[in-house]
């Protein structure tokens, strides 16, 4: 009796470590700080004739991050911008909530931008198709050539989005 019931408690803690253990599904506006609105390009921005770019310039909303999400194991879908590119796949990309952003339309504000890296290549014939990305998230504010980036996530998962 007592073995049955210690295996159904080591059982039962089992169970709630590894649903504990499931990253949070977010979405892209769980990436803004709570309480402020969507930013806004606010400004004409700045033409990079070299690199056939537009840089726009945006509200102060445009940092302000989820403090919330800084170190937490999250899950959100997204579209791939490679970045880091091999023959085995993709190592590096940035994240962006709808296709072409960064590329055919001005990217989208720094918080709605993340930096993605991962050990295993991401390989897929298509970079329009949309993803899920599952991995630890930091607040790391940095500056390509493509966008401003105000995340970034170290990816465990990478599949597919099949909603």
């Amino acid at each position: 009796m007592l073995r049955t019931f210690m295996r159904a408690l080591v059982l039962s803690l089992a169970s709630t470590s590894a649903l504990s253990a499931a990253p949070k599904q977010v979405t892209w506006d769980d990436l803004i700080a709570p309480g402020a609105p969507y930013s806004e390009i606010v400004g004409d921005g700045v033409i990079d004739f070299e690199n056939d770019r537009w840089k726009p310039e945006f509200d102060e909303n445009a940092n302000q991050m989820n403090p919330a999400l800084d170190g937490t194991d999250i899950r959100i879908p997204g579209y791939i911008l490679p970045v880091e590119i091999d023959a085995e796949g993709v190592h590096g990309f940035i994240l962006v909530p709808y296709a072409g952003a960064c590329v055919h339309t001005p990217p989208p504000p720094p918080n709605q931008v993340v930096y993605v890296t991962t050990e295993t290549p991401w390989r897929a014939d298509s970079m329009w198709d949309v993803v899920w990305v599952e991995g630890a998230m930091a607040i790391k504010q940095q500056s390509t050539e493509l966008a401003e980036i105000g995340y970034e996530l170290t990816a465990t998962q990478i599949e597919f989005f099949d909603e």
